[in-house]
């Protein structure tokens, strides 16, 4: 057996020591890695919105820049402040621009 020395302070003492990591942390560790890994994945794969089931990317991309050049007509005919109204008649959905100062 190796001879102890004396004198040694206690950061000194504990210098080499290496816990070994008990069952508990070691399921603790996993759970932590899962649940990273799960809000990661819900991070990268959003749920579609309710509101544009059935829009195909095609769809949907024409009505955005419909609405994006309704936008400029509005902004170069003047109108600043306006509110969208749509109805519903049968199978027809009509998108209406409000102006909110005629109000």
């Amino acid at each position: 057996m190796p001879k102890i020395p004396r004198g040694l302070t206690d950061k000194d003492m504990v210098r080499n020591y290496v816990e070994e990591e008990t069952i508990e942390q070691q399921l603790l560790t996993a759970a932590k890695k899962a649940e990273k890994l799960r809000l990661v994945a819900e991070a990268e794969a959003p749920p579609a919105p309710l509101a544009k089931a059935g829009f195909t990317p095609e769809l949907t991309d024409k009505l955005g820049r419909e609405l994006l050049a309704l936008k400029i007509e509005l902004s170069n005919a003047g109108v600043q402040s306006y509110n969208f109204k749509i109805k519903r008649d049968g199978e027809r959905i009509t998108l209406t621009v409000v102006d909110k100062k005629l109000r």
